[in-house]
C-alpha cells in the first residue's frame, strides 16, 4: 500500500498556511528525508511553483517543471473535465465528460486549445533554464492542492513515461477522496492538510491566496539557480 503521510494537527482546518511559499516550507520540513539527494522537484504551473521553489531550497534539490493544463470547456474554467501534460499526455475525467454530453469534436477543439496553453507555457519557461533528466532518478512532483486530482494523475503519468525512478507528489492540501485516490498511483504522497469537506477548494487552505501569471513564474525560475 502506498504510504499517505499527513499532518494529523492540521487534518480537516483551513487557513493553515500564510501563503505558497509557507506551504513549501512546511512540506520541507515533512520531506526532510529527501535533503541533499539526487530527487528532482517538478513544480506544476502556476501555483505549485512558488510551494516547489521553497521546498528545493530548503533541502538543496534540483528544481524543474512538469507544465500541465486543465482542459476547459470552450475556455471557461470552471468547466474543466481534463488536463493535458508537456509531454502530449492527456487525461479526461470521462464520468464528467458523460454527464456534459460533449461532442467528440468540442472535446478535440478543447483538447488542442489547451495543448496550446502547454507550448506557449513551456516556450516561456524553458527559455529560463536547461531542462534536468527525470530519467532514472526520483521525482517530486510538487502542486499547490488537491482538488480533483485530474491534474496531478496526469504529470503522474507523464513523469512515469519519462522513466522516473521514484515518483512522489508533495502537495500543501488536499481533499481525502482525491488524495487517497491519487497516493494509489505513486510511491508515496505527502499531504500536510488533508480535508475532507464538499466542495473543496484549495485556496480556504490559505491566508493569502493570488492567481500567478507567467511573468512571475518566469521571474521564479530565473531567480532559482540549478547545479550543472
Amino acid at each position: 500500500m502506498t504510504d499517505l503521510i499527513e499532518r494529523e494537527d492540521l487534518r480537516d482546518r483551513t487557513r493553515v498556511f500564510a501563503d505558497r511559499q509557507h506551504a513549501g516550507r512546511v512540506l520541507a520540513e515533512m520531506l526532510v528525508a529527501y535533503r541533499g539527494s539526487n530527487a528532482l522537484v517538478l513544480a506544476v504551473p502556476a501555483g505549485g511553483l512558488p510551494v516547489a521553489t521553497e521546498l528545493a531550497q530548503a533541502l538543496s534539490l534540483d528544481l524543474d517543471v512538469a507544465v500541465v493544463s486543465k482542459i476547459n470547456y470552450r475556455g471557461n474554467p470552471a468547466s474543466g473535465y481534463g488536463a493535458v501534460a508537456f509531454d502530449g499526455t492527456v487525461q479526461l475525467n470521462e464520468p464528467l465528460v458523460a454527464r456534459m454530453g460533449l461532442a467528440e469534436r468540442d472535446i478535440h477543439k478543447d483538447i488542442q486549445r489547451t495543448n496550446r496553453t502547454v507550448q506557449r507555457r513551456l516556450s516561456l519557461l524553458g527559455n529560463k533554464r536547461d531542462h534536468l533528466e527525470v530519467a532514472s532518478r526520483p521525482v517530486i512532483l510538487v502542486d499547490d492542492g488537491v482538488a480533483s486530482g485530474i491534474t496531478l494523475r496526469v504529470a503522474v503519468d507523464a513523469a512515469r513515461g519519462q522513466g522516473a525512478k521514484k515518483i512522489i507528489v508533495a502537495v500543501p492540501t488536499g481533499q481525502r477522496a482525491s488524495v487517497e485516490d491519487l497516493a494509489g498511483r505513486v510511491d508515496a504522497l505527502y499531504c500536510a492538510n488533508v480535508r475532507r469537506e464538499r466542495p473543496f477548494a484549495v485556496a480556504d487552505a490559505y491566508k493569502e491566496w493570488v492567481d500567478l501569471v507567467d511573468e512571475e513564474l518566469s521571474a521564479l525560475l530565473t531567480a532559482q539557480s540549478v547545479p550543472d
